[in-house]
């Protein structure tokens, strides 16, 4: 960094030549900062313990031949499949719920460069997070174990990735999207819990009062468009596969270039 003098009394600074900041160091920085709040650190505790419980109070209660390593990773996945979004949501607004936006931004004037890091680091919170409920169904399967159960440790592959790991990045990305579209915490929790639970209801409802809703439901609405890859043999075919195309569309990336947009003209104080 170099400076000159144009007029006296005035300073111009010429930053041409300083070097970007690395984008792995961006990440590390929304990495840190996620956990660093007693808000985010105690969330993603939470997450974990939940997880803990679910697979105890499985392994107690569910049959002996529900008891196998699949049924306990089922369990962990629809536990994350809500909350991990949050701790997603909770990133993104980072800057406007704790005002950290000027110094973000100021730091790191290149915003897009913030989205991207902000999008990686959610997903490096969200694996390490899978990671630790992977580990969990395993103590969950050996709890089973204990309480008599011959459980099977085998799990299909599509049932990994597809129930998994798929669905779970799929709710990030939704909750990524929701986030920055409204950039207010609160906001973007309620608008996600509306989009997973409330949504597929009034889905369900207008489908079942409406056949001809019913055929138009999977082209405008995600969750119903998703189903083929959480069901059955888990291959959509063509027609199911272009309406998780437009439907995804809809919810994923008109939501997420709108807040992209916002995000680069807004103000912060």
């Amino acid at each position: 960094m170099s400076t000159s003098v144009s007029t006296p009394g005035s300073m111009t600074m010429d930053v041409s030549g300083t070097r970007k900041v690395p984008l792995a160091t961006l990440v590390k920085v929304e990495v840190r900062k996620a956990v660093d709040t007693r808000a985010g650190l105690w969330f993603t505790i939470a997450i974990v313990g939940l997880v803990l419980a679910v697979e105890v109070i499985w392994a107690l209660l569910a049959p002996d031949d529900s008891k196998d390593f699949e049924g306990f990773l089922s369990a962990a996945g629809g536990v994350l499949g809500y909350f991990l979004p949050i701790l997603i949501i909770m990133l993104v607004t980072s800057e406007s719920s704790q005002r950290t936006g000027l110094v973000t931004f100021t730091l790191e004037p290149r915003r897009p460069r913030v989205v991207v890091a902000k999008f990686l680091a959610g997903l490096v919170l969200a694996a390490v997070v899978m990671v630790l409920a992977v580990a969990l169904a395993v103590f969950g399967t050996l709890l089973g174990i204990a309480t008599g159960a011959s459980p099977e440790w085998s799990v299909e592959g599509s049932q990994l990735f597809n129930g998994f790991v798929l669905a779970n990045v799929i709710g990030i990305l939704i909750g990524f999207a929701i986030a920055m579209l409204l950039m207010n915490t609160p906001a973007a929790i309620v608008g996600y819990f509306a989009y997973s639970l409330i949504l597929p209801i009034a889905v369900g409802i207008l489908s079942v009062l409406s056949e001809g809703f019913e055929k138009v439901a999977p082209w405008i609405e995600f969750n119903t468009a998703q189903m083929p890859l959480f069901s059955g043999d888990y291959t959509p075919t063509g027609e199911e596969w272009a309406q998780i195309a437009t439907s995804g569309f809809i919810w994923l990336v008109i939501p997420l270039v709108l807040g992209t947009l916002r995000l680069l003209r807004i103000e912060f104080k």
